[in-house]
This record gives structure tokens, sequence and C-alpha cells, in this order.
């Protein structure tokens, strides 16, 4: 049967199933899938895979900002759709990317041990040796983002911001080759998973600029009713990451926050406290709201943690992680967005989002 194939054929030379790995085409999103699937290789050295790559709508549509085309599931969606015709078993995500809301069916089954979260400013070879306190003013940065725009207009009132699509390596190229930009702001994570580390210029701390809600973290999207995957995967999860990241997909879907609204997270986990700080802003920086919560995620005995195993929080399927942290992880999302709710950051939302379709 297949619910039983991975505890009973896993490591069985004989095993024939092969696992269809979906993944988009570029070249950080198959060097992610790489990683993912050498994990998996570790764990099940027996294990056929095969990596089927697809373009999505995110890729295809490169000359209008992210916040402005109106699609939640802009980099997801055909690999969602091929994980429901079963075309493909497994789809291997850059977690930011995924809805807090999942299609029917489908459920996050892992999520692997997170990378440098943090935004990273890779400067024109013109301002080599500058940073964006030292740029001059009325310099452009590029990014796609309403969320590092908002932030970083508040905290580098002297630079201008533009919108930059495409993928990691366009975008580099369009930075060097052109003097259209100054500087651009991206994820630290994707440079370094690239080994693109020398072009980081500037590491962008929390005070600066907060990460996006899963960024820097693999997700492992299956569909919920392959048992046998959803356990394989399962071995992927790394403790701490999962909690931090359930706790800033709660909080962002108690929001009900997006590409198309500037919402920030920044999480921690110290002496099993897990630490959640969240902020929302207007377009261009002004208005904002800012407050961090935090909540024990201390190990209990097995027979305090007894529970459903295959229940949900904020769209993970956390196979053997205590129940009791995830719950503590989703409700300290759902505390602090209420928390923020409670001090008008609906009103500053919805005008954010009123001004974004306007323009």
């Amino acid at each position: 049967m297949l619910v039983n194939y991975w505890n009973s054929a896993a490591h069985n030379e004989n095993s024939s199933r092969i696992i269809r790995v979906g993944t988009r085409k570029s070249q950080l999103a198959r060097t992610q899938t790489g990683f993912v699937t050498d994990m998996l290789k570790q764990c099940y050295p027996n294990t056929q895979l095969e990596i089927i790559a697809m373009t999505t709508t995110g890729d295809k549509i490169l000359d209008t900002a992210l916040s402005k085309i109106g699609e939640k599931s802009l980099f997801t969606k055909e690999l969602e759709t091929a994980l429901e015709k079963n075309e493909v078993d497994l789809v291997v995500h850059s977690l930011k990317d995924l809805p807090t809301t999942l299609p029917p069916g489908f459920t996050i089954g892992a999520i692997c041990k997170r990378e440098i979260p943090f935004d990273a400013v890779v400067l024109h070879p013109s301002h080599a040796d500058k940073s964006l306190d030292t740029l001059p003013g009325r310099s452009i940065v590029g990014t796609s983002s309403l969320r590092r725009a908002a932030q970083l207009r508040r905290r580098f009132p002297h630079l201008e911001f533009k919108d930059i699509r495409g993928n990691l390596n366009t975008r580099l190229k369009k930075l060097d080759e052109k003097n259209d930009y100054s500087a651009i702001v991206l994820a630290a994570a994707g440079l370094r998973r690239m080994g693109w580390e020398n072009r980081i210029s500037q590491i962008l701390q929390p005070e600066d600029c907060m990460y996006a809600v899963g960024q820097g973290a693999l997700g492992v999207e299956v569909r919920m009713n392959d048992t046998a995957v959803l356990d394989m995967v399962s071995a992927l999860n790394d403790t701490e990451t999962v909690l931090r990241c359930i706790a800033e997909r709660s909080f962002m879907k108690h929001l009900e926050g997006g590409c198309s609204v500037p919402v920030a997270v920044h999480s921690a986990v110290n002496e099993n406290q897990l630490y959640l700080t969240g902020a929302v802003y207007s377009l261009d920086g002004s208005d904002s709201l800012k407050e961090t919560m935090q909540t024990s995620i201390s190990p209990q005995t097995q027979d305090e943690d007894r529970g459903d195993d295959d229940v949900q929080h904020a769209g993970v399927t956390a196979k053997k992680i205590p129940q009791h942290s995830q719950i503590a992880a989703e409700k300290l999302g759902i505390h602090l967005a209420n928390l923020l709710l409670s001090k008008g950051a609906k009103e500053i939302l919805t005008v954010a989002r009123q001004l974004n379709d306007a323009r």
C-alpha cells in the first residue's frame, strides 16, 4: 500500500517508485531544489528522484511590478496544478512565495533549515565602496518589494526606489550592464545559495529592514492524502525554522496581508522562547506599527503532547515536531496580528492596498 511505502520499502533496493520533484526553471530555483533532493537522497539513498522544471506566471510577466499583478500564486500556481494532476509528487518553493492559504488538499510537508533571512544590498560597480547611507542623494535603488521600499524610504529618505523585475541573474545583469540603478536589494539567502556572497555589499539588519514572511526558508509542498511522500519529506523539517515560519505565516494570514501590502517580520528562538516582531507600513513608510511578542515552546513529555500529527498550522503539516509547540507558534502569530489590528493596522494596510492599486 502507498501509505506504508516509506515505512516498509524506502530502503528496499527493489523499490520502483520514482519521486517526481517540481520546481521553477530559474537557476536559483533549480539550485534550491538540488539542496532538497540531496538531503532526500541522504535520508533515502535508494529512492529515485526526477526533477521536473516549469515556468510560472511570475516568471512570464516581467514588465509589471509583482504587487500590481493581483495574482496571489504568481510563482506557485503552475506547480500546484502539476501536483494536483499527479504529474509531480512534491514541489520545492522559496517559502516566502507560498501564500498563507494553500489550495484544498495541499500542505507544506517540510520546511528545511533556514538560510540567513535578511535582505542584502548589491551596489553598482561604480559605487562599490559605498553603502545605502553613503550613496549620493536621489540615487535609485531597485526592488520589486513594497515591504522593502516602504522600510527603506523611511530609513534612507535621501534615496529613490524603482521597481526591478526578473530572476536573480536578470536583476544582477540589469544592475551591472546599465546605469539605471545605483544598487538593488535582494534576499541574501538566494545570493548565498548561488555562491555569490562576494556580490553582497551590505546586509540589512532588522532595524533597517525586516524581512518577508518565510524568507530564507525552503518549503516542500505535497498532497495531503499522499501519506507516503508526506512521511518521507518530514525528515527534512528543522524544528526551529518550522516554528518560526508557522508564527510568521500565522501573523500574515491573520492580517490578511500579501505582496500587495508592506508587511514585515523578524523572529528568533532563545532558550525555549519564540520571539516574533511584526510590522505594517504605509507605502511611503511614513506611517507604521511594530510590536513584539513571545511565547514558550519548551519541550513537554510525550504523554503531554498527544495530538493529531497531521494537523495543519498556517498551512504546515510538520510531523514529528511537538504539536504543543506548533500550536503555541500559531497562536503567537495570531495574537501579534490582533495586537496590531487593535492599534490600526487594518486602516494602514487598506490605504496601502488602495494606493498601490491606483498607481
